[in-house]
C-alpha cells in the first residue's frame, strides 16, 4: 500500500562520527514557515534592519536564554543564535567528552542525539508556554568542519535579519 504521507529524506551526513564533540549548525522552522516570531524592522537609510520579536519570540528568546544557562555547565554551549520571523539559526557547540551531559538520561549517547535533546527540550518549553505547536518536525543541521566556516556562519546570523528578503525562508 502507497504511503500518502511524503517521504522523508534522510539529513544526517552519512558516515560522520557524530559521537564526536565540535559545532554545529542548526536551523528550524515554524509550522508551515508562518511568520509568527517577530517581524523585520528598520530599514531606512541609517536603521539596520533587525528582528522585533512578537510574544511568541520573546518567549521562544526566554527559553533558549533559559536553556543556555542550563546547558553551560554539562559541555553544551549555544554561541550564537538569531530568532527570524518564521524561523531559528543557532550555533550549538559540544565539547570536553559527550559523557557529561545536561540530560540523565542522555549518558553515553552520540552528539547528534545531545543536539536533538537541545532542539526538543526549545521546542517542547516554547510549545507548552505558547500552548500551541509551533515547530515543524525535524531541524537541519551542519556540522561545522573549521574555523573559517564558524566564522562565516556567525556573520551570516548576523547578517540574516538585513537580508531577510533574500532568505531561502522568506515568506510575506
Amino acid at each position: 500500500m502507497e504511503s500518502k504521507f511524503p517521504k522523508r529524506k534522510i539529513n544526517r551526513l552519512q558516515n560522520f562520527d557524530y559521537s564526536s564533540n565540535g559545532a554545529y549548525f542548526i536551523t528550524f522552522c515554524t509550522k508551515d514557515r508562518c511568520a509568527i516570531l517577530g517581524k523585520i524592522v528598520g530599514c531606512g537609510v541609517l536603521d539596520a534592519p533587525q528582528i522585533q520579536l512578537s510574544d511568541f519570540g520573546i518567549i521562544v528568546s526566554d527559553c533558549i536564554i533559559s536553556i543556555v544557562k542550563h546547558y553551560k555547565m554539562n559541555n553544551i554551549s549555544i554561541d550564537k543564535y538569531i530568532i527570524m520571523p518564521n524561523h531559528i539559526h543557532m550555533i550549538i557547540s559540544i565539547y570536553g567528552g559527550a559523557s557529561r551531559t545536561p540530560h540523565p538520561t542522555a549518558e553515553h549517547r552520540p552528539t547528534s542525539a545531545l543536539i536533538s535533546i537541545v532542539v526538543s527540550t526549545i521546542k517542547r518549553l516554547t510549545n507548552k508556554k505558547c500552548g500551541l505547536n509551533l515547530w515543524q518536525k525535524s531541524f537541519h543541521d551542519h556540522i561545522i568542519r573549521n574555523e573559517i566556516e564558524y566564522n562565516e556562519i556567525w556573520k551570516y546570523i548576523d547578517e540574516n535579519p538585513i537580508k531577510w528578503e533574500l532568505d531561502r525562508y522568506y515568506n510575506k
